[in-house]
């Protein structure tokens, strides 16, 4: 019987859970000394001065560093269609952008005296106007004064977006809905740390907390102007990421210059309030969506505009609006979609991927749409997503804006989400609590999406090696820092090889180790690496068919791997067998070992659909939580229990965004959820057990049948909680509220409409 498909318990957690991980601060690094960065506090001004001398002689420092030190050449926009002027010094020089960014690196002996040396830096600005709504961005200050206006990106002229007047035409009704997804703070448990250090034969070796070694081993080595080989990364074990940590920081990659600029050793690692202001944030859009259909509940047409906040420097986020306008329709089949966009750079942190990165954006908006027209011609909101989605025999199913979906079946993810619901009954009881007029009101959401994972073109590495011992070694190039790699990918080995898990060990994070790799991003890794390891087993077999046929004294053709027993023999003779041990004997200098490069046929689209059950207090704005329901459908499960947890991680984020999470700022561009005292992260508490219905509909795309599915539960949840607390106070009048749905915004919704 075959280990897929089975409830392995990850081979990682004994770990975790007992001595613990090692992470980037916990490394011994000999005589490092600390860097510490000292930040702008104004978000938009010109710098007249750095005076750098008192802290120069502090105790312990050993150099202060600024951006007229450095001869580094400015890093320019992630992407080549952005706006070219809008490049970022490593250290500010002529002007800072948001509060936090670094203006010097004071290096010391110990953490402690780095610190306090930050405090004796003087720095003379010249303020000027922030630029912090997003809507008024355009033809705010200049950020860049090359740039001639604040647009990074113009996704609307690159795509020929022309709205029409007549787009509309044969619709009987058109809602329209302005929609803002807020920005959000990524909080992973280990912050930022990287350090690094350079040997006697000239190369640097760079240890970061990062999801993506050998794309961070890129960048170093093209700042730097050193071909990859002369960079080795090493990435440690990694205490959460969701995107952030696969994103550009000058004051991670600017450490190997620092080190060779004193001679020595360096590591640095931020304060958690460091982490709020400058690690990438996410989401951050805001959106005018209009929808138009028949009364009957067929949708005809679906225009979006979205405007994109990239931060003061464009990054990755400045490109979401790409991914949002993918996705844009959703599961449902709209005969006319139109998207158009704008980034827009403003004097707050850069925003990044984060978990979902533009598809949950998408779901969002389409969902609260759909929303707003089944209250607009008083349809059941079930009823309106069922008459328009996509049906299973479309599939293959090309959208409007051209995105190809691979498979699925919408109608059953729905049906069976609102069967495990109880959605009758719920609807009943939400008739009598209003027919009561009770202050405690029930809110039932709904929300169906598609994602796209693997969205990235390009391939990933696996490879695959059994030791003189017969047990093996497996290689990865994505990167595990919570998707419990160590077992998935020694569980599809073993099944091919039939050697144990226990004897199965896993490698990844060491450039040195991984030849190359894309890392984990985009809820990519099982449908890459896991193709490119079955086809490494596969050969790994073929090679030791060679060598056990000349043990036996057979032809190879003749030869058998018994995956059960892990051992080879004749055809029809089970009694003479030889061990992975046996021809890994024979193998020779260069071992038993196969590395493969799989490229992927293309990505594939999870789907599903969630409902959200609110209690919401329409006499405080309190909301509860009551129950998550989600079908989450991302093809074969290789590991249920892994699967689900990738699935509840996903859901209590898209919960927390709904209810609690954002990052603000005020007019001059000061943050002002910048700790954990003032930004509400959810936890267990406010949350319910989730209810996890499954479903499964492979991918034709890989042999696995697999898709991804870190992100799914983020993107369903989201709008399902939204939606759900709006429907609670429908009967009040009220329309729409935005995001994070805290108790004095649902409070003042309701004191609007009274």
């Amino acid at each position: 019987m075959s280990i897929l498909g089975n409830r392995v318990v990850r081979r990682e957690d004994q770990k975790f859970l007992t001595s613990g991980g090692t992470y980037v601060d916990d490394l011994p690094l000999r005589d490092a000394a600390y860097v510490t960065y000292v930040r702008s506090t104004i978000a938009h001004a010109r710098i007249g001065s750095i005076d750098v001398n008192e802290a120069s002689a502090a105790p312990g420092v050993l150099t202060v560093i600024t951006g007229a030190d450095v001869d580094l050449a400015p890093v320019p926009p992630v992407f080549p269609m952005m706006n070219a002027a809008m490049v970022r010094p490593w250290l500010a020089t002529d002007k800072v952008r948001f509060v936090g960014e670094p203006l010097a690196a004071i290096v010391s002996e110990t953490r402690a005296q780095g610190v306090d040396a930050t405090e004796l830096v003087s720095v003379d600005y010249e303020p000027l106007d922030a630029v912090v709504d997003l809507e008024a961005a355009e033809h705010g200050a200049l950020l860049f004064d090359d740039a001639g206006n604040n647009v990074a990106f113009d996704v609307s002229e690159m795509m020929g977006f022309a709205p029409t007047d007549d787009f509309f035409d044969g619709c009987d009704v058109v809602v329209r809905q302005r929609i803002v997804n807020q920005r959000v703070a990524p909080c992973p448990l280990e912050v930022r740390a990287a350090a690094a250090a350079w040997g006697d034969d000239g190369r640097l070796t760079h240890w970061g907390s990062t999801q993506t070694p050998n794309g961070l081993q890129g960048q170093i080595a093209g700042a730097f102007g050193l071909d990859p080989s002369q960079v080795r990364v090493i990435a440690p074990d990694v205490g959460g990421g969701f995107g952030a940590k696969g994103a550009f920081y000058p004051e991670e990659q600017l450490l190997g210059w620092i080190a060779k600029r004193i001679g020595r050793p360096v590591r640095w690692v931020e304060a958690r309030s460091e982490s709020m202001l400058t690690l990438g944030h996410g989401r951050g859009q805001v959106q005018y969506v209009e929808l138009g259909g028949s009364r009957d509940g067929t949708l005809l047409a679906l225009r979006v505009v979205v405007l994109q906040d990239c931060g003061a420097y464009p990054a990755l986020g400045a490109l979401l609006p790409m991914m949002t306008r993918m996705m844009a329709s959703g599961t449902y089949d709209i005969a006319k979609v139109e998207f158009g966009a704008k980034s827009l750079v403003t004097t707050t942190c850069p925003t990044v991927a984060y978990r979902g990165a533009g598809r949950p954006e998408a779901t969002a908006a389409i969902e609260r749409t759909v929303d707003v027209f089944a209250a607009e011609i008083g349809m059941d909101p079930g009823a309106l997503r069922r008459r328009n989605l996509v049906r299973a025999d479309q599939f293959p199913f090309t959208s409007p804006t051209g995105t190809s979906y691979d498979s699925g079946d919408y109608g059953q993810a729905l049906d069976l989400v609102l069967q495990s619901a109880g959605y009758e009954a719920l609807r009943a009881e939400q008739a009598e609590r209003r027919a009561r007029h009770d202050v405690h009101q029930l809110g039932i959401g709904i929300s169906t999406y598609v994602e796209i994972t693997n969205p990235l073109p390009g391939g990933e590495y696996g490879g695959v090696e059994i030791t003189p011992a017969g047990k093996a070694i497996v290689r990865a190039g994505t990167f595990s820092h919570g998707q419990g790699h160590a077992t998935t990918f020694a569980m599809l080995v073993s099944d091919r090889l039939g050697i144990d898990l226990d004897d199965i060990e896993f490698v990844q994070g060491d450039t040195d180790q991984i030849r190359s790799g894309q890392g984990t991003v985009g809820s990519r890794s099982l449908q890459t690496a896991g193709p490119a390891l079955r086809e490494a087993s596969a050969l790994v077999i073929e090679q030791g068919r060679e060598l056990a046929a000349q043990l036996l004294e057979a032809s190879p053709d003749d030869i058998v791997l018994d995956p059960v027993a892990g051992a080879f023999h004749v055809a029809g003779t089970p009694s003479m067998t030889r061990t992975w041990a046996d021809v890994a004997g024979e193998a020779g200098p260069e071992g038993l070992r196969a590395d493969i490069d799989f490229e992927p046929f293309g990505p594939s689209f999870p789907f599903g659909a969630h409902v959200a059950v609110v209690d919401v207090d329409t006499e405080t704005g309190e909301v509860r939580l009551e129950r998550l329901i989600a079908v989450d459908d991302s093809g074969t499960i290789l590991n249920p229990l892994i699967t689900e947890g990738q699935r509840h991680g996903g859901i209590a984020q898209g919960v927390a965004q709904a209810l609690m999470e954002e990052m603000r700022y005020d007019d001059d561009g000061n943050p002002l959820t910048s700790t954990l005292a003032e930004y509400a992260m959810i936890s267990a508490c406010e949350l319910p057990s989730f209810e996890l219905v499954p479903m499964e509909t492979p991918t034709p795309l890989n042999e696995l049948g697999a898709k991804g599915i870190g992100e799914s539960g983020t993107i369903g949840a989201t709008p399902a909680v939204q939606n759900a607390v709006v429907d609670a106070l429908s009967h009040l009048g009220v329309r729409h509220i935005d995001m994070p749905l805290s108790p004095e915004r649902v409070w003042r919704a309701i004191v609007d409409v009274e």
